[in-house]
């Protein structure tokens, strides 16, 4: 197999960006329980919670990122359509 077969191969197997958006769904919703529902009995949970808090804010902005990446997307899709209507006779 070529370099890019290999490469064509490992493109196949990422996720789409709607898969990407339900894996950090997910990953949001388990940060969000457990910062939550989380029991401080010392300061070492109290870190732990932190770095929970971290990685829901990161993965929150990340998501919003995509959305935002998705709605760009559909924005330029619908304005090429509508440019190519209006060059037609």
């Amino acid at each position: 197999m070529s370099e890019a077969d290999s490469a064509s191969a490992g493109a196949r197997e990422l996720p789409n960006r709607d898969e990407i958006l339900d894996l950090l769904e997910d990953g949001i919703r388990e940060a969000h329980r457990k910062v939550k529902e989380g029991r401080v009995y010392d300061t070492e949970n109290e870190k732990v919670r932190i770095k929970w808090i971290r990685a829901l804010a990161y993965s929150a902005n990340v998501h919003r990122q995509m959305q935002n990446d998705r709605d760009l997307e559909e924005l330029s899709e619908r304005l090429e359509a509508i440019e190519a209507q209006q060059e037609q006779p």
